[in-house]
């Protein structure tokens, strides 16, 4: 068994596929009708045969109320690994990407926190 879809739930599909393509820069790899959404699944441009985020439109109460949760108590949804955090850092500041942590060591990893613009903070870390 492995681990092939992850999901982040989402306020708005198209503004989240713009954000999570244009500005992180992961590859869009399926974006098909599935009812009133669209099953949206994007990969790391070094690994598109990998593991897939999909991003879940957060129209369910519950997932409503989860985002809000962990993003009013500043608790990002999940982790992207980065080879040069620093470097990633102001490439994503040039961008307009608004940072909650700035790159941070904590024993031998490095971790940032930003706002992806959906509802959700991402961490960043470098290992």
């Amino acid at each position: 068994m492995k681990i092939i879809i992850t999901s982040i739930f989402v306020q708005d599909q198209e503004k989240a596929l713009k954000f999570y393509s244009e500005t992180l820069g992961f590859v869009k790899k399926h974006d098909v009708p599935a009812g009133e959404f669209r099953w949206i699944t994007l990969v790391s441009p070094e690994g598109q045969e990998g593991m897939e985020l999909l991003l879940e439109p957060n129209q369910h109460p519950a997932a409503k109320e989860y985002q809000k949760k962990l993003y009013e108590d500043r608790i990002p949804v999940t982790m992207f690994g980065v080879e040069n955090i620093q470097k990633e850092y102001e490439r994503l500041q040039n961008l307009g990407v608004k940072f909650i942590m700035k790159p941070t060591k904590t024993g031998d990893i490095t971790i940032a926190v930003f706002d992806d613009t959906c509802g959700n903070y991402i961490q960043i870390i470098q290992q």
